[in-house]
Formats: C-alpha cells, sequence, structure tokens
C-alpha cells in the first residue's frame, strides 16, 4: 500500500453505533473493527473501557504520516462531496460543511490515540482474507465499508474466502453496507448468503438506523447456528 493511494475519511462513534445497532451489551464483547481506517471508534470505545482491535493495511504508517495525508486529501474529499451531495440523505448531517467538521474531528481523535493504540496490540495492519487470529479470539466483528461496497474491486470468492476466515475468529459478524459503490446492491449477496446458510451460519439481513449514503440502510448479520 502506497500513502499516496490512501484517501483517509473516518466515521464516528455514533455513526458505528448506528450502522450496526450497537446495544450496551454489544459494546461489553470483544469486538474487531475491519478496515476501521482513521476511525474514532476504537479511541471512544477504549476510552469507555471497551475491547476493540481495529484491523487495517493503512496501519503500517506512522500518526505523522497519517495525519498529513488527511491534510493533503481533506479538501478534495469534501469538494466531491460537495459535488456528489444528491447520493446522501442529509438528515444525521446538515450539510457538507457540519459532516467535515465531525469526521475531522473523528480523524483527529483517532491520530491522538493512536501510536498508544498501536503499541497495546489495538492497531494491527492484517488484512483479509487471511488474519492472525486463534480460533473465536472475538466475540463480535464489525466490517464497515469494505465488503460489498467494493464488489468491482474485490472479488466473489475474496468475499467468500474473507467471510469463512472472520466466522472462524468470531460468533458473530456484522456487515454494513450492503451496496457497492455504485449505489445498487451487491451483486455478490445472494452467493454470500447461500454459501453461509450451508456452512451452518443464519444470515440476518437487518434494517439500521443509519441511512446516509442512499441504497444503504441494511447490515448483514451472520451467527453460527447451534444446533
Amino acid at each position: 500500500m502506497k500513502l499516496n493511494e490512501i484517501v483517509p475519511w473516518g466515521r464516528t462513534f455514533d455513526e458505528y453505533q448506528r450502522m450496526f445497532n450497537l446495544t450496551a451489551s454489544d459494546l461489553t464483547k470483544r469486538m474487531l473493527g475491519v478496515g476501521d481506517g482513521p476511525a474514532s471508534f476504537n479511541a471512544e470505545s477504549t476510552a469507555a473501557g471497551h475491547s476493540v482491535v481495529s484491523i487495517d493495511p493503512v496501519y503500517v504508517f506512522s500518526a505523522k504520516e497519517l495525519e498529513k495525508r488527511i491534510s493533503d486529501t481533506y479538501e478534495t474529499v469534501i469538494e466531491q462531496m460537495h459535488k456528489n451531495a444528491d447520493h446522501y440523505n442529509w438528515s444525521a448531517f446538515q450539510d457538507v460543511d457540519q459532516l467535515g467538521r465531525e469526521r475531522m474531528k473523528a480523524m483527529n481523535l483517532f491520530l491522538s490515540d493512536y501510536e498508544q493504540g498501536k503499541q497495546q496490540g489495538r492497531y494491527l495492519s492484517n488484512q483479509l482474507p487471511k488474519l492472525p487470529f486463534t480460533n473465536q479470539s472475538f466475540d463480535l466483528v464489525l466490517c464497515s465499508h469494505l465488503l460489498f461496497l467494493y464488489s468491482e474491486q474485490l472479488s466473489e470468492a475474496f468475499h467468500l474466502e474473507s467471510i469463512h476466515e472472520l466466522s472462524r475468529i468470531a460468533g458473530e459478524i456484522r456487515i454494513f453496507p450492503l451496496i457497492s459503490l455504485t449505489g445498487k446492491p451487491s451483486p455478490y449477496l445472494d452467493r454470500v448468503s447461500a454459501d453461509c446458510r450451508a456452512n451452518g451460519i443464519q444470515v440476518d439481513i437487518i434494517p439500521v438506523d443509519y441511512h446516509f449514503q442512499k441504497g444503504a440502510y441494511q447490515m448483514m448479520r451472520l451467527t453460527k447456528r447451534v444446533d
């Protein structure tokens, strides 16, 4: 991964709660965040006494490198958001500028926690489809804006292998959103669902209290069936 290919964009703790329907009980579980990037979920969860490990290949870079890249790309992202504002629902955020302020706040929280979190093993540069964790290392996996969203960039085989790997290390997986970058449902949804059911995993498509990108208002919850 090259730093100049990264466009950091960190979501807030509140967004994670709403994307994944997280309850107070969920937050007491051993959680793994997949593709968290510069989100503040780990930092805020840790400050509240919760257990979160985040994985993302961008964590090979230092806080200073990521901070500079955020600074270099922020205005470009905001400009693109203004151009594509009609692709989003503006109920949670008043407008693009408020969104930018909230996302920058989240990224600054991440940066303030990042180096210490790396030392504590909370930010790891591992990436799917293979992870170094032992079986059932976590209770709950939260996969945000990676699987399904990048259906054109990541193959069906990658999705299937990744989900098998996540089911090995955790009893429950939640994936959001279920649309691709085109704004349409991922073409892999049916195949992934069928494969999971064939392997003893219950598949639920659940509405969530988060609808920012138009068409993105559901998560997939995968849980191992207990016979």
